[in-house]
């Protein structure tokens, strides 16, 4: 089951993670956005009028991104009975999210965390049910106005390689109900874009190793979450659209 819910931009003890230019893609080729402006039409007999172009709503409108109206969106896994494994997601630059058009760089930011209801999350280790997080994933699927699907935003990592080495680890990948807290990964770029996307799915699969009883080491199972965040993109040069992330 999955929720969405806005989210603290600067969530509690995370590691950081400097991912630099990780999710960079430049596209070319792509069909134009159609026409910005209606074409109007004289009554016969009427009066001439000076025609007035009227700018077409844009298709980010109708683009549904709870992300893009708060700028940030939590997401919630139950894994387990009382068992949140939780994927928080935001705007870093532009963080004003109808500026994110096809040609401008796009940075977000996004967290994995977990929650066991059961306990206190003061109650020490040995009382939680330990989830450890053994492979990210992120795909995309793009929208676009000629019914063009591409894929231009991809990456896949063991977050072992991506935090600091004396951070709590196994076999089964990082654990991410630790002291030193979850998977922060603060920057990551989506670059270019076909000309005519109006919005990007991204698909993040999660690899975790789920424990069935606190301090069991037998009775650990391995599922994949799957989580999918739609983000509209405004066509380039348009003026900002009511509805959208102002967050300064």
């Amino acid at each position: 089951m999955s929720t969405s819910a806005p989210f603290a931009r600067h969530p509690r003890r995370l590691l950081v993670v400097a991912v630099a230019g990780a999710l960079t893609v430049a596209l070319s080729g792509c069909a134009q956005v159609a026409d910005a402006f209606n074409q109007f039409q004289q009554s016969a007999g009427a009066p001439a009028a000076a025609a007035t172009p009227t700018p077409l709503a844009s298709p980010s409108m109708d683009f549904d991104s709870q992300f893009t109206y708060d700028g940030s969106v939590a997401l919630s896994t139950e894994v387990a009975d009382q068992l949140e494994v939780r994927l928080d997601v935001w705007a870093s630059d532009p963080k004003r999210t109808q500026e994110w058009t096809p040609t401008r760089m796009k940075t977000l930011g996004f967290a994995v965390n977990v929650h066991d209801h059961r306990v206190d999350e003061k109650a020490v280790l040995t009382d939680k049910r330990r989830v450890y997080l053994s492979s990210v994933s992120v795909t995309s699927q793009t929208a676009q106005t000629s019914g063009q699907v591409q894929s231009p935003f991809q990456f896949s990592a063991d977050p072992r390689t991506l935090v600091p080495t004396d951070t709590l680890r196994s076999d089964r990948g990082l654990l991410l109900n630790s002291f030193q807290g979850g998977l922060l990964v603060p920057e990551t770029t989506i670059s270019q874009l076909p000309e005519d996307t109006y919005g990007i799915t991204l698909e993040f699969a999660l690899t975790v190793w789920v424990e069935g009883n606190a301090n069991d080491e037998n009775s650990f199972q391995q599922q994949t979450v799957y989580q999918y965040l739609p983000v509209a993109i405004y066509p380039d040069g348009t003026a900002a659209v009511a509805g959208s992330s102002t967050q300064p």
